[in-house]
């Protein structure tokens, strides 16, 4: 098991300016064992994401990898830009990359081969539960799993402990119907002011979920990520050390 932090973990300083390769030393003195990269974040690809495969080399910190895209489009068809991003992802040296499932309900392609000339054989291709209809709500995401494993797909599954609440959904069943496919899991609670005023935390301990609890649920020894804006490097050492406390 490794943990990792996300990087939105961060998003004064990168809004301040700071890159992410950047903060790499930052956590590796937190004690984490790598950094998800955000693509979102990324100005400079050319400059950004070879400077990030030597902040990883130099400091030993692996390198997962959140694109804020879909697997399919809204069409059902494969995003043609998958090659690309997970050309960058080599370039980075990055160990799993993550995407959202799309419309793959309106695929009708051969799903066996539709990954083809990808590197799955070297980087964890997963898909996340997150906060939209079509690719935040079980049965769609189950229902992807299903058929990748079935056409012998080496596609998992990240577990976003925080998402479910903005889609109304059970997150406690979610870890019962998607613990066997789980590859790696995020990590944030929740706050719910009222029907619609929902805050993400920044205290695992402060919220709405029993993310311990959730933890016992999901398949042990998973690889974990922190993902939520802290406010200071002090901040996310207790929380890294809170997490740890509790799972080695």
């Amino acid at each position: 098991m490794k943990l990792f932090l996300n990087t939105w973990i961060f998003v004064n300083d990168i809004d301040a300016g700071t890159r992410q390769s950047e903060l790499f030393a930052r956590v590796k003195d937190t004690g984490a064992d790598g950094i998800e990269v955000r693509r979102e974040y990324i100005k400079d690809f050319p400059k950004e994401l070879d400077d990030i495969h030597q902040a990883s080399r130099k400091t030993g910190l692996l390198v997962n990898y959140s694109v804020p895209d879909e697997l399919f489009l809204k069409d059902g068809s494969i995003n043609p830009k998958l090659k690309q991003y997970f050309d960058e992802g080599q370039r980075m040296g990055i160990t799993k990359i993550k995407f959202n499932v799309g419309n793959f309900r309106k695929f009708d392609g051969d799903l066996a081969h539709a990954f083809d000339g990808l590197p799955l054989d070297q980087i964890q291709l997963n898909v996340e539960n997150d906060q939209t209809e079509v690719s935040g709500k079980i049965a769609n995401i189950k229902h992807f799993l299903n058929q990748a494993k079935k056409n012998d797909l080496p596609i998992k599954y990240v577990y976003d402990l925080g998402n479910w609440v903005f889609t109304h959904q059970s997150a406690d069943y979610a870890a019962d119907c998607l613990g066997s496919y789980t590859d790696y899991i995020h990590l944030k609670n929740v706050n719910q002011f009222d029907e619609d005023d929902l805050q993400t935390a920044d205290d695992l301990n402060d919220g709405m979920f029993d993310w311990k609890n959730i933890l016992r649920e999901l398949p042990p020894k998973t690889d974990l990520a922190l993902e939520f804006p802290m406010q200071d490097d002090e901040h996310v050492k207790r929380q890294v050390q809170l997490l740890k406390d509790e799972v080695m």
